[in-house]
């Protein structure tokens, strides 16, 4: 009888909990610069979200919410490579400053790694090349091609305040919200 009488006293908040679906994009912009010039994996990167994001015609993610993670992966540049590195956002933290972990990467076509792409040619071959025969003469105009050899590939720098969007690999179960 008296765990009856106690249940019956507390007060529990009413919410409804329910899952950011993997495959979200966030907008976010960059809070420092880093780059594979100066940054090593494990280097701390934060971010800000730009804009409220509505899931059920209520705001999960108010703008303002920060988001931290690290870099995760990271290639130095090579002759014919520049260099590229993966950023893995863990964590994110609404405007109250409650704390939610998340697993999602800094989104590019790329295969959400930074960078990575091919230099361009360290030279090209003049060839000839011929149109058309004219009274038994040939007309040829000069064709560059690349040559075999590429350039040193380059460091790749994410500038603050560079617009981003993180894109969420796992569902985020959520049972808080900011309300205002």
């Amino acid at each position: 009888m008296c765990a009856s009488v106690f249940a019956a006293d507390i007060n529990l908040r009413d919410y409804d909990e329910f899952d950011i679906p993997a495959g979200t994009h966030i907008p976010v912009i960059s809070l420092q610069e880093f780059s594979t010039a100066y940054c090593e994996e494990g280097d701390i990167v934060n971010f800000i979200t730009t804009s409220d994001i509505y899931l059920y015609n209520k705001n999960v993610i108010p703008q303002g919410t920060k988001l931290s993670g690290y870099i995760d992966k990271k290639n130095e540049p090579i002759v014919g490579t520049n260099a590229a590195m993966r950023v893995f956002v863990n964590k994110m933290y609404l405007t109250d400053g409650y704390e939610i972990p998340i697993k999602s990467y800094i989104y590019t076509a790329n295969n959400n790694i930074i960078g990575g792409e091919l230099t361009p040619p360290a030279k090209y071959i003049k060839i000839p090349h011929y149109q058309r025969w004219v009274m038994f003469r040939a007309y040829s105009v000069n064709k560059y091609v690349p040559g075999g050899v590429r350039r040193m590939g380059e460091h790749v720098t994410i500038s603050s305040g560079a617009e981003l969007i993180v894109v969420l690999t796992q569902p985020i179960h959520m049972t808080h919200t900011v309300i205002n």
